[in-house]
C-alpha cells in the first residue's frame, strides 16, 4: 500500500489520488504476490500467507494482522494511519449461493463449512485474478470491489469476467451441474471506497446506494446467472443490443434496468 500521509484536512482529496492512481509499483508488487501459490492471503495486496513465499512476506512486514487476520500487517498499517476515503467511479460484485439454507439442511454443519471454505477460496482466487479486492464474505455471499488503483480504467469489464468466471469455477458450465449453486449482481458508478471502524477493527469497505443495488441484484439473480446493471453492461463494453429488462428491486423506489448474462452447462456433441 502507499506510505505517503495525507496532508491534514486534505484526506478525501488525498483518498481520491490514491484510489484512483495509486502507484505502479504497487501494482505490480500486487500482481507478483497473487501468482505465489498460497490458501490463505491479504486481501487487499494479495500477499500470500502460507506456502513457498510466506517466508519471504514474513520479511518485509505481510503477515497475517493481530487486529485483522484477512489482511496484511503492512496494508493494515496503512488503513489505521491513513483514515479516510473517496467517492470515485467504482464498480462492485456481489455473489450468492443459491438454496443455501437447503443445503445446510441436508449436510452435517462440517461438510456444509468445507462447502463454504472450498467457495471462500474459489471466490478470492477469481477475484484476485481479476485484479479486483474482496470486501468481505457474509455468510453465503461475496463482496469484491474493482477500483482504479487495483483494476485501472477497465474495472467495470473486469468485474463483469470475473462474476462469469467465479460461475465457471463453481461448475455452472459442467453437464452434471455446479458443485456449489451461485448467481452474481455487479454495479458501476460513483461508490465512495475508504476505511471504517474504530481502533484496530478497521476495514476498507464500499459505502453508498450502489452497494445496496449490488447486493439486491445478486439476491435475485438465479444460480448460473449475472445480473448487472445498464450502466455497468455499459462501463463494461457489452453489446448495447443485448436486453435491458426493468426490475423493482426490494427497497428501491426506482426501477432498475438491468442486463442479464448466463453461465450454462456446455453443450457436448454425441459421437459414435
Amino acid at each position: 500500500m502507499a506510505t505517503r500521509p495525507p496532508s491534514k484536512g486534505r484526506d478525501e482529496a488525498y483518498w481520491r489520488d490514491f484510489l484512483t492512481n495509486g502507484s505502479s509499483l504497487e501494482r505490480y508488487g500486487r500482481a507478483v504476490f497473487r501468482r505465489i501459490p498460497s490458501e490463505t492471503r491479504c486481501k487487499i495486496c494479495a500477499a500470500p500467507f502460507m506456502g513457498v513465499g510466506a517466508p519471504f512476506m514474513r520479511v518485509i512486514g505481510k503477515f497475517p494482522s493481530s487486529a485483522n487476520p484477512n489482511i496484511c500487517n503492512s496494508c493494515f498499517a496503512f488503513l489505521t494511519r491513513n483514515r479516510g476515503g473517496a467517492e470515485i467511479e467504482g464498480t462492485l460484485l456481489f455473489a450468492d449461493i443459491r438454496g443455501s439454507t437447503a443445503l445446510a439442511e441436508a449436510m452435517s454443519p462440517r461438510e456444509f463449512h468445507q462447502l463454504l471454505e472450498r467457495f471462500y477460496a474459489t471466490a478470492l482466487s477469481v477475484v484476485f485474478d481479476h485484479d479486483g479486492a474482496v470486501d468481505k464474505f457474509v455468510g453465503d455471499e461475496l463482496v469484491a470491489m474493482f477500483f482504479p488503483l487495483l483494476t485501472g480504467e477497465r474495472h467495470a469489464a473486469r468485474a463483469v469476467d470475473a462474476a462469469q468466471a467465479l460461475l465457471r469455477e463453481t461448475g455452472h458450465e459442467d453437464p452434471d451441474g455446479p458443485w456449489i449453486p451461485v448467481g452474481a449482481g455487479v454495479n458501476t458508478g460513483l461508490i465512495w471506497f475508504g476505511t471504517v471502524g474504530e481502533g484496530v477493527h478497521v476495514e476498507l469497505t464500499a459505502v453508498g446506494d450502489r452497494v445496496n443495488i449490488t447486493a439486491r441484484l445478486a439476491s435475485q439473480a438465479k444460480a448460473g446467472e449475472v445480473l448487472l446493471t445498464a450502466e455497468a453492461a455499459e462501463a463494461a463494453g457489452l453489446d448495447p443490443k443485448l436486453e435491458r429488462i426493468p426490475m423493482t428491486l426490494k427497497g428501491k423506489a426506482e426501477v432498475t434496468e438491468v442486463v442479464t448474462l448466463h453461465v450454462s452447462p456446455a453443450i457436448v456433441a454425441e459421437t459414435g
